[in-house]
């Protein structure tokens, strides 16, 4: 049963939201998050659920074409609605891959993309000019076609944060996919609690203008969904 506590904005009867955090190629983790998301459902039925993912699937763990694969053949949670959002690695993955300049598959190497390329079969040695060919469309399409950010009612999800004092129709994709500071420090009312992943701490973070829900996953914490009801929230981690 999830501890319920009480969430900074409130949503409209009978919605029910689970966001998750960040992946990072871990799909076992994944899979029993989305196990138990399901399990909540049939526990405790909502009337119009909506499962949201905040981006960084690829890069660092071992899983990141497993968890491309998962999420295109849709989790199976029995909720009405689903939203993918990219993370600054699918950003650098897709620069990487499409060589936009000379340092971009560098960089994305040096960030976890040599993990990623491992699980589409694809070692160091293989240039970056042959990439594309050798990961499955598919994929790319799904990557490339990812939504930067998604509203619901009072809360907007995104998966690095805001530039506060920047109204939320005004956010540049930079911003909403690399933000730390100063989205972090900020106590403004930024339009909507923003629910984030993108900067790691060992457990979710409440705050009135803004929810954190990246865990570290990949290094040993947990990956994490928040549930958001009516004026509640609970947490589910595995």
């Amino acid at each position: 049963m999830i501890e319920l506590s009480a969430a900074p904005a409130t949503l409209t009867p009978g919605q029910r939201i689970y966001a998750v955090g960040d992946v990072h190629g871990c799909l076992d983790r994944l899979v029993t998050l989305h196990e138990m998301i399901a399990e909540d459902l049939a526990e405790r039925p909502a009337k119009h659920a909506t499962l949201i993912h905040l981006g960084d699937y690829v890069d660092r763990g071992s899983d990141s074409a497993q968890v491309i694969d998962w999420l295109i053949n849709r989790p199976p949670v029995p909720a009405q609605a689903f939203v993918n959002l990219m993370g600054n690695h699918e950003q650098m993955m897709l620069a990487a891959v499409a060589a936009v300049d000379k340092d971009a598959p560098c960089h994305w190497l040096t960030n976890g993309g040599a993990d990623s390329l491992l699980s589409w079969g694809i070692s160091r040695t293989v240039p970056p000019t042959e990439w594309a060919a050798r990961i499955p469309r598919q994929h790319l399409l799904f990557i490339r076609d990812l939504a930067v950010n998604h509203r619901i009612g009072p809360y907007f999800f995104v998966h690095a944060g805001v530039q506060p004092g920047v109204p939320l129709e005004q956010q540049t994709r930079h911003d909403m996919l690399w933000i730390r500071e100063p989205f972090l420090s900020s106590r403004a009312d930024h339009g909507a609690v923003i629910v984030h992943g993108h900067t790691p701490k060992r457990e979710p973070i409440v705050h009135p203008n803004r929810i954190a829900i990246d865990t570290g996953a990949v290094v040993g914490g947990a990956l994490t969904c928040v549930v958001l009801e009516d004026d509640t929230l609970g947490f589910l981690q595995s």
